[in-house]
């Protein structure tokens, strides 16, 4: 099944590395240097949602279990659409897709405290196509709902980032 996400807001989901001295994290991007969502961070979110839910049968045949079963699903990499991947690349627009967001810690006095400047980078609120392949038939309505059910992802996603919905686009299996 193919599906599309859309962040509404700035979002941040973490490359694991650094910015050198301007940003104390880096979200994940391709070899263009255009932002994606890595199919292991969704995967990992409906799973989540689905342990949540009232009907387990089908978790463990679609994502395994603590490396005893593999799952049989398989979650793409969610990407932007081909043709606005070609209009950023052919514009040379890839520095426009990204921000920074500063934040320190205030101590009881209401003073920033030393040291605890942080800075990130975040994406604009943007749209990615992904799919979840080799979905069993009797696993897509829970798979479906856990999906739907995923309304923020990434860093700071309890405190205002990363707000997202998805919806299925097709179902081909």
């Amino acid at each position: 099944m193919t599906y599309k996400v859309t962040f509404h807001d700035y979002w941040h989901l973490s490359s694991g590395l650094s910015g050198g001295a301007k940003l104390d994290s880096n979200v994940v991007k391709d070899a263009n240097a255009l932002p994606y969502v890595p199919g292991k961070t969704i995967k990992g979110l409906v799973r989540d949602n689905a342990m949540m839910g009232s009907e387990h049968d089908w978790i463990v045949p679609c994502f395994g279990d603590a490396g005893n079963t593999q799952g049989v699903c398989y979650f793409s990499n969610a990407e932007l659409a081909a043709e606005t991947r070609e209009q950023i690349l052919l514009n040379q627009l890839q520095n426009d897709l990204y921000d920074t967001l500063s934040s320190t810690a205030i101590s009881e006095k209401g003073v920033a405290i030393d040291g605890s400047l942080r800075e990130i980078e975040v994406v604009i609120p943007l749209s990615f196509y992904g799919k979840i392949e080799d979905c069993p038939e009797h696993a897509k309505a829970s798979m479906i709902k856990a999906l739907k059910n995923v309304k923020r992802m990434g860093l700071n996603r309890h405190r205002g980032l990363g707000r997202c919905t998805f919806e299925i686009m097709e179902d081909n299996g």
